[in-house]
Formats: C-alpha cells, structure tokens, sequence
C-alpha cells in the first residue's frame, strides 16, 4: 500500500467519491465494498472507518446524487431537477428511493416542495404530503426509466421493443404530462383551502 492510497484509507470523502466512480462504471450491482476498496488499494475494513455499514454508505451517495440544494421556485421545476439529478447516475433513483425508504437521507427536493406548497396555500401537513407525492412521483417514474434501459442494454427485453438510453428523452413528454396532473392536483388542493 503507497502513501496516497494510505492517505485516501483515511479521508471519507475520498471513499465517497470511489464509491462513485465505481457506481458510474458497474451500476447499483456492481457496487460492493470490496470494489470500493479495491479502487483505493485498501482492505475493505479501512472503508468501517467512514462509514459502519454499506447502507450508510449507500446515503452517503444518494446525497451525493441529489447535491444539497435544489433551485426553489415552483413545484415542476423543482421536480424537473430532481428528475435530472437522478437520471445523471446510473440506478440514481434505486438508491435514493433505498435511502429515503430507510429515512438515512434528508431530501432537499422534498423541503423545495414543501416550501412550494406551503407558499401556494397549503398548511403544512397537507405541503408535506403534496411534497411527499410529487417526490414518489418523480423517483418512481424515474426508476422505471433506469430499468427498461438497464434491460435494454443487458439484452433483458426483446429485440422488438424500442428501449434505449434514448428512450428516456422521449418518455420526457410522458413525464411531464403526468407531473402536471399531480402538481394541478396540489394546486387544486390548495385553493380549496383558501
């Protein structure tokens, strides 16, 4: 072991962004710690310093997905955003949705929303379900788009079926259609509290 890989053994942030690139390049799958460790040239024991297991590191990257902070506004822009940022990594939506699930991840989006549905009329218990909704919605259909092109490329699929990377730019009207309907519904929600 050098000096540099004996340096990164003991800086989380190198670890997390191991984790990263070996996400990038093998998937949700492919993602163990015996190949994060193997990208740092260290034992995977030097990883538990950082984090105590690999769903703490799992959050760890799903924070590192959705970044911290999410442009404010309206409630679609904020959804487009998160859209885009889960899209950006492979399996991004898998793993968030695991680290929401198991409430390890705090979601910038999801205070957007909230603050956004707050600012459009709702109390805040009905922002916080509207944000929770729009959340789901958007990780959910994301998801979806990263398993039909995750089958695609793997040959999962029949040859038939019209599923590439690609398709996920087109399936975008589709997204937003749906995105509208249930940003309309908060909207309506909210201006029949007023």
């Amino acid at each position: 072991m050098n000096a540099a890989s004996a340096s990164a053994r003991n800086d989380k942030s190198a670890v997390l962004a191991a984790a990263m690139r070996v996400l990038a390049e093998n998937g949700l799958p492919g993602l163990s710690m015996r190949r994060i460790a193997d990208e740092l040239d260290v034992q995977v024991s030097a990883l538990y310093w950082h984090f105590p297991n690999k769903q703490a590191l799992l959050a760890a990257v799903s924070a590192q997905i959705v970044g911290a902070r999410l442009p404010g506004g309206e409630m679609d822009a904020v959804a487009r955003a998160l859209r885009d940022r889960l899209l950006a990594h492979q399996d991004g939506a898998e793993i968030v949705s695991s680290s929401l699930a198991l409430e390890l991840l705090d979601l910038p989006a999801r205070t957007a929303l909230a603050a956004a549905a707050r600012a459009g009329g709702l109390d805040e218990a009905a922002s916080q379900v509207a944000a929770d909704t729009i959340v789901h919605y958007v990780i959910g259909y994301t998801f979806h788009e990263q398993q039909r092109v995750h089958a695609a490329v793997v040959g999962a699929v029949d040859a038939s079926a019209d599923l590439s990377p690609s398709d996920v730019d087109r399936r975008g009207d589709d997204f937003e259609a749906g995105l509208a309907m249930v940003v309309a519904g908060v909207r309506a929600a909210a201006s029949t509290r007023r």
